[in-house]
């Protein structure tokens, strides 16, 4: 366990460590874990082999202990130098009777114990007797006393309290990519409707100018033309026949 200690503080001062994982590290007593570590918060010691906590350093921090599938069978009482204990996991160990929980009556911050696959789960009317107990106790093997079963936050914090977020009207929930979608086939429909306008409105403009005098689509003002045409010719003529009285004088 101590060399495990040292690989996991990688040179870090044990008072600055707030969580410490020694799963599997295999000891029956606990050796190497002192009051050093006196701002630690979460300690895992799951499937070590311990039989006893005797030896249990002062965590006045420590919320969070996993003990689970050891050898422990009593010794609950050296866990009082961490008062603030909200979190207890013992599944998976040799506890056999109500007695060996009596150590627990003076955690009063214990909001969360597992007792899983321990023997005491077997004593008729056990839960209504642990939760009598220890009153201040909120779940017992993942259920409170009314059989609700833990809320992943509670797990994690030891508490029942629900957090803000879990109150959030669907108001404030995003949009659906199907309600996008719908606004983009709105937003389409309107495109439509705008190029349509657009086309009436420049065949009206095109039909307004077309009533305009100097309009002719249809080549109907060559008339026009004509008749200037005509005009030179009539002053081309009386010159010509002037030029030949000329010549045949």
């Amino acid at each position: 366990m101590e060399k495990r200690i040292e690989l996991e503080k990688r040179g870090k001062n044990p008072a600055n460590i707030k969580e410490l994982v020694l799963d599997n590290c295999r000891s029956t007593a606990i050796v190497g874990l002192t009051d050093e570590f006196c701002n630690l918060e979460s300690l895992s010691l799951i499937n070590v082999g311990l039989t006893n906590l005797k030896g249990f350093p002062k965590l006045p921090n420590l919320k969070k202990l996993e003990l689970s599938d050891n050898r422990i069978s009593g010794g609950l009482q050296f866990l009082n130098g961490s008062p603030k204990l909200s979190s207890l996991n013992l599944s998976g160990n040799r506890i056999t009777s109500l007695d060996t929980l009596e150590p627990l009556k003076e955690f009063k911050n214990l909001k969360q114990l597992d007792l899983f696959s321990c023997e005491v789960t077997q004593i008729e009317g056990y839960r209504d007797k642990v939760f009598e107990l220890l009153p201040d106790l909120v779940y017992l093997d993942g259920y409170d006393q009314n059989d609700k079963e833990v809320e992943d936050s509670d797990e994690e914090n030891g508490t029942n309290e629900k957090f803000p977020h879990d109150d959030e009207s669907e108001e404030d929930e995003p949009e659906s990519d199907e309600d996008e979608e719908n606004e983009g086939d709105e937003e389409d429909d309107e495109d439509e409707e705008d190029g349509e306008v657009g086309l009436s409105y420049l065949q009206k403009s095109i039909d307004e100018e077309s009533e305009g005098e100097d309009y002719d689509p249809d080549g109907a003002n060559d008339s026009d033309v004509d008749i200037e045409d005509d005009a030179d010719e009539e002053e081309v003529k009386p010159r010509g026949q002037k030029r030949k009285l000329e010549k045949d004088e």
